[in-house]
C-alpha cells in the first residue's frame, strides 16, 4: 500500500469538548493534557473556553479558569505543538488578542458568520501584526452554496487569513458535499490553505475527514473520544486508525492516543446511546447553540422539539429567534405534534445570542 502524507492534526478536546462539561476544564487539566498531546506529536492544540476568549464575561457560569490561566498552562506545557484559542468578534476583544500574544500564543481561530465578515477584519489585521497564525472559521459553512463559500473564503484570505476553515457546525454534511466545497474553493483560489472542523451528528465525521485527507487540505480537527458539542467531533482514535487503514503515514501512536482518551476523557462522558436531538440537528443542519430556545418552546407548547427543528430549518438555517421558534411551536401544537420522548441532555453555550 502506497504511503500518503497526513494533513496536520488539530486537537480541540480542551476547547470544543468543554461544551460537554459546561466549560469546566481547569488550567491544571489543560496543562496535563497539552503536555501529553505535545509529547505524542499533535500539531495544533486548542484550549480555553468553548466559546472563546472573553466568553466568561458574557455567559454564566464562567469557565473553571480564566483566559490568562488557560494561556499560561498551554504555554508552559507545549514544547513542539502550536497552541491557540478561539475568538468570536463581539465576544472577544482586541485586547484579548494582545493579551494572548503576550503569553506566546501561536494561532488564533476567528469564528466568523458570513453576514458579518467585516467584524473579523480588525482581528485578522492585529493578529498578523503580532505574528499570530490566523484561521478563519466560517461557522455553518453549509449555509452558502460552494461557489459563494469560495468567494467569501477568497475575501477572507485577502484580508490576511492563513487558513480558511470549512465548518460543519451541525454535523450534517456528507463526504460528497465536503469534497465539493474543498474543490470549488481550490478552483477559485488554488493557494488557499483549507481546514476542516466537523461534527458527528450523522456519524459521518470520520468519513468527511478521510475525504479531506484525500483532497490534501492543510488541517483536520479532532477530539479525544469525539468529545465536543452536539453530536461530538471527529474522534481522534477512530480517524487515526481509519487513516492507517487508508495508507497514510504519520508518527502519532494511535494506541497512546487511545490511552489518553481512556484516561482523561472517557470518565467525563455521561451520555449513553444516541440523542435524537443531535441526529435531527444533523439532518436539518441546525446549530445546537439555539437548542435551549427550541427546548423552552417545546415544553411551553408541548410540541416535539425535533419537529420544531425541522420546520425552523426549512425556513432559516442561520438564525433562531425566540419569537419565530414560538410561532412555529404554536402552529405545530395545532397539528397535535406532541412530545413523544424524554430529552434529558443539557446544551451549553448560546454564543449566537450573547446576553
Amino acid at each position: 500500500m502506497t504511503e500518503k502524507k497526513l494533513p496536520k492534526i488539530m486537537d480541540c478536546t480542551l476547547r470544543d469538548g468543554s461544551y460537554v462539561i459546561n466549560f469546566q476544564f481547569s488550567a491544571v487539566d489543560t496543562e496535563s493534557l497539552v503536555s501529553e498531546l505535545d509529547l505524542l506529536g499533535i500539531d495544533y492544540i486548542e484550549v480555553g473556553h468553548g466559546i472563546g476568549m472573553g466568553a466568561s464575561l458574557f455567559f454564566k457560569p464562567a469557565a473553571f479558569s480564566s483566559d490568562i490561566e488557560y494561556m499560561k498552562a498551554a504555554a508552559k506545557a507545549s514544547k513542539k505543538s502550536k497552541w491557540g484559542m478561539f475568538c468570536i468578534p463581539g465576544i472577544a476583544t482586541l485586547d484579548n488578542v494582545r493579551e494572548a500574544a503576550d503569553q506566546g500564543i501561536d494561532f488564533i481561530r476567528i469564528g466568523t458568520n458570513f453576514n458579518d465578515i467585516k467584524k473579523s477584519e480588525a482581528f485578522i489585521s492585529l493578529s498578523k501584526k503580532l505574528n499570530i497564525e490566523v484561521c478563519t472559521n466560517f461557522m455553518k459553512s453549509y449555509v452558502l452554496p460552494p461557489e459563494e463559500f469560495a468567494e467569501i473564503a477568497l475575501s477572507s484570505s485577502k484580508l490576511g487569513s492563513d487558513i480558511i476553515y470549512i465548518v460543519d457546525s451541525s454535523g450534517g454534511m456528507t463526504p460528497k458535499e465536503v469534497s465539493t466545497y474543498i474543490r470549488t474553493t481550490k478552483d477559485k483560489a488554488p493557494n488557499i490553505k483549507i481546514g476542516f472542523h466537523g461534527h458527528n451528528n450523522l456519524g459521518l465525521g470520520v468519513a468527511n475527514a478521510l475525504v479531506c485527507a484525500e483532497e490534501e487540505i492543510e488541517i483536520i480537527d479532532v477530539s479525544l473520544q469525539g468529545f465536543g458539542r452536539g453530536g461530538g467531533n471527529v474522534p481522534t482514535e477512530q480517524l487515526l486508525c481509519a487513516l492507517l487503514r487508508s495508507g497514510y503515514s504519520f508518527n502519532i501512536d494511535p494506541l497512546k492516543i487511545m490511552d489518553l482518551g481512556e484516561l482523561y476523557i472517557r470518565p467525563r462522558i455521561e451520555r449513553r446511546g444516541l440523542c435524537s436531538l443531535d441526529t435531527v440537528s444533523g439532518l436539518a443542519q441546525f446549530h445546537s447553540s439555539y437548542m435551549p430556545i427550541i427546548l423552552e418552546a417545546s415544553k411551553k407548547f408541548n410540541v416535539d422539539p425535533k419537529k420544531i427543528i425541522l420546520k425552523l430549518c426549512e425556513e432559516d438555517k442561520t438564525n433562531a429567534t425566540k419569537i419565530n421558534v414560538e410561532n412555529i411551536a404554536k402552529n405545530l401544537n395545532k397539528l397535535d405534534l406532541k412530545i413523544n420522548a424524554l430529552y434529558e441532555e443539557r446544551y451549553y453555550g448560546e454564543e449566537q445570542n450573547p446576553n
